[in-house]
């Protein structure tokens, strides 16, 4: 009975929420481009591949603490972390509605499954950081009276600043809460003090020591996101995270996932557009529309999304009569019968893994034979093989890894033209004296066509192959 009444409890003050999401977050490490975190913190590294410079390391303090937890607990801490700081960011985004929220059984069913509908964007990534901190503001900028709290957010900004480049999305939700206050504030002295620090939010990139990079990388970032010079349109239609839920639609992939998401973002806009014209919960509804065009922009959005979509979904099922009353024991336990059969779910899927590294991902065989049999030429990789190459065996540089920010425009069109003539990779690959490739069988297998050649080629063979990954080694 005790059980019951926790769980009970848990489901109507929406507690659910973040313990659902710290348990869906413990799946092993799929996102490739943490092992280039890991080795750019164990020591700043450049592939042998021409790069733009200067470049500012802007995820810099995000790599020193996940390297941290992996030096300590290794792939299995990592994991750990993660998982807890997605439950913390939810949990964040969800206190300052915790005595406004009282769900049923059935919204909470409806929104677990959503959250375990899209549970592949709970990776560690610096956006998990950026979400933190923003679940922060959330918490401290709507009521910024004092002076120490307001100095706590500029270090805490300064900081942001060498996390991710999304450290923008600080200073705009500043703007967005504090200047309606700023504008019907009767206080010179409070408009004053507000501008500046508001002004001070803007100008934290400027404190390190390669500020000026700092302060525009967000809008390359954007432009590389959004496509909107025609150096960055290749970006944009290329990497695989940053196209839309539209255009990977038309392309026939992830369907479900899609459907999900532009439902969801339609929703979620037109919600926010009626309340902001009532002039109701503005901060939330702001922050909701934005969250919602940007995950429609690009698909590596949707984690931004997610966190104010749960607390708006959460607000407005409270409010609606049938979350408090009226609900029918059928419903009920309707509701309970669908949160055990996803927790059954997820039960399931963790006795799937049988490693905390997604070895179908990264070339975690390849890599121990590379490294045990050396090589004097240079090495030829597929990007997502990269940065765990970069990591485990650094003595044998790599060709690219998932920083295409470091990347020219050329570089990158000339890079996805190899997999479509293998004449020009065979031709690039003598004039740069590269003697060893490492290929994907299976995810982001687009190579077909390159191991066919190779596989007939005379002056190349197989030095190593196993269920994922393939080495080619030249004679």
């Amino acid at each position: 009975m005790k059980l019951c009444a926790i769980t009970k409890r848990a489901i109507s003050s929406g507690l659910l929420v973040p313990v659902s999401v710290a348990l869906f977050a413990l799946f092993p490490l799929t996102d490739t481009d943490i092992w280039w975190h890991l080795a750019c913190a164990r020591e700043w590294y450049l592939t042998w591949s021409p790069v733009r410079l200067p470049a500012a390391n802007v995820h810099e303090y995000f790599q020193q603490v996940v390297y941290a937890a992996y030096s300590l607990g290794g792939a299995p801490l990592l994991v750990a972390f993660k998982a807890l700081l997605w439950g913390t960011v939810f949990a964040l985004f969800l206190w300052p509605f915790r005595k406004a929220i009282r769900c049923n059984a059935v919204t909470a069913a409806t929104l677990t499954v959503t959250l375990f509908v899209f549970r592949y964007c709970f990776e560690i990534r610096p956006v998990l950081f950026s979400l933190l901190i923003l679940g922060v503001y959330w918490n401290l900028l709507p009521g910024l009276r004092r002076v120490p709290v307001a100095v706590a957010i500029l270090i805490l900004q300064w900081l942001w600043c060498r996390v991710q480049g999304l450290y923008i999305l600080g200073p705009l939700f500043a703007a967005a809460v504090l200047l309606p206050q700023i504008v019907k504030s009767a206080n010179a002295r409070e408009r004053l003090l507000k501008s500046a620090f508001l002004l001070s939010m803007f100008a934290m990139p400027l404190l390190h020591g390669d500020g000026l990079r700092l302060f525009l990388y967000p809008l390359g970032l954007l432009d590389r996101l959004l496509g909107i010079t025609p150096s960055a349109a290749v970006f944009a239609s290329s990497i695989a995270e940053n196209r839309s839920p539209f255009s990977i639609l038309a392309a026939g992939e992830n369907v479900l996932g899609c459907v999900f998401t532009v439902v969801m973002c339609a929703v979620a806009c037109a919600w926010s557009l009626r309340n902001i014209l009532y002039r109701r919960e503005w901060t939330l509804s702001a922050s909701l529309l934005t969250t919602a065009v940007l995950a429609l922009v690009a698909e590596r959005n949707m984690a931004l999304f997610l966190p104010v979509f749960a607390v708006a979904f959460l607000h407005e099922m409270s409010r609606a009569e049938c979350c408090l009353q009226n609900v029918n024991l059928f419903y009920k336990w309707s509701g309970i019968a669908v949160l055990a059969f996803v927790f059954g779910l997820w039960a399931r899927s963790l006795a799937a893994y049988d490693s905390f590294v997604a070895y179908q991902r990264v070339p975690v065989d390849a890599a121990k034979w590379m490294s045990a049999h050396p090589h004097a030429g240079r090495l030829f990789n597929d990007d997502r093989a990269g940065g765990y190459l970069a990591f485990v065996n650094p003595s044998d540089s790599v060709y690219v890894d998932g920083r295409f920010i470091l990347k020219t425009a050329d570089f990158f069109e000339r890079y996805l033209r190899f997999a479509e003539d293998p004449g020009l990779f065979f031709s690039e690959a003598d004039s740069w004296g590269v003697d060893r490739a490492v290929f994907p069988l299976r995810y982001y297998a687009r190579w077909g066509r390159v191991l066919d050649a190779l596989d007939s080629a005379p002056e190349w063979q197989v030095g190593h192959v196993d269920e994922y990954y393939i080495v080619f080694c030249k004679k």
